[in-house]
């Protein structure tokens, strides 16, 4: 056996070693923990109010985006809560 022919065999031999190395298995079929999945459930739970919706809108229309938004969505809510808890007169 001359040494092109081992080199050969060798190398057909590496390949069925180095396949089994770089074969992939499935991973373990785990189900997601409930805790994780919980706040997700509450959140789609709670409706948005009549309030938030309105406020959302005017947020839009202004072009209100990120920290304004997030204090514009706010502020608009104690508003329309402040004037919904008014007696009408």
């Amino acid at each position: 056996m001359n040494i092109s022919s081992r080199v050969a065999a060798t190398a057909f031999a590496s390949l069925f070693l180095i396949s089994s190395a770089f074969a992939q298995t499935t991973a373990p079929a785990t189900p997601a923990p409930a805790a994780k999945a919980a706040p997700a459930e509450k959140k789609a739970e709670k409706p948005r109010s009549a309030e938030s919706l309105e406020c959302s809108k005017e947020a839009d229309t202004k072009g209100v985006h990120g920290k304004e938004r997030k204090k514009f969505m706010s502020e608009c809510k104690k508003a329309a809560k402040d004037a919904a808890a008014k007696p009408k007169t």
